[in-house]
């Protein structure tokens, strides 16, 4: 048997899920139709971190409205998403910028 969700909480969510998929589908869209790897990088990055933070923000409102208590732990995966999406598209930006350069004679 499902549990009811107030509808207070399922309209949010909804429209969190929806708006997240679409940035995340936009973002790797822009990864099969951008012509280099620095625009790219840049599409993947932005759209899908948007697009996660959303879906794990309708996930916090489902999960409190569940349990009838605040539910922070989809915080952690915030954080950490923040946190090491910046970092690894910076090293792979400069791993590609240091591969394109010609080599010092």
């Amino acid at each position: 048997m499902m549990p009811d969700i107030p509808a207070w909480i399922a309209l949010p969510a909804t429209l969190l899920l929806i708006f997240g998929g679409l940035l995340t589908l936009v973002g790797s869209i822009g990864l099969l139709r951008l012509p280099n790897f620095f625009m790219r990088i840049h599409s993947v990055s932005m759209g899908n971190t948007l697009g996660v933070g959303c879906v794990l923000v309708a996930s916090m409102l489902i999960a409190s409205a569940l349990a009838h208590r605040p539910v922070i732990h989809e915080l952690l995966i915030t954080l950490f998403l923040v946190c090491t999406a910046p970092i690894t598209a910076i090293v792979l930006m400069q791993a590609a910028i240091r591969r394109t350069k010609p080599p010092k004679q």
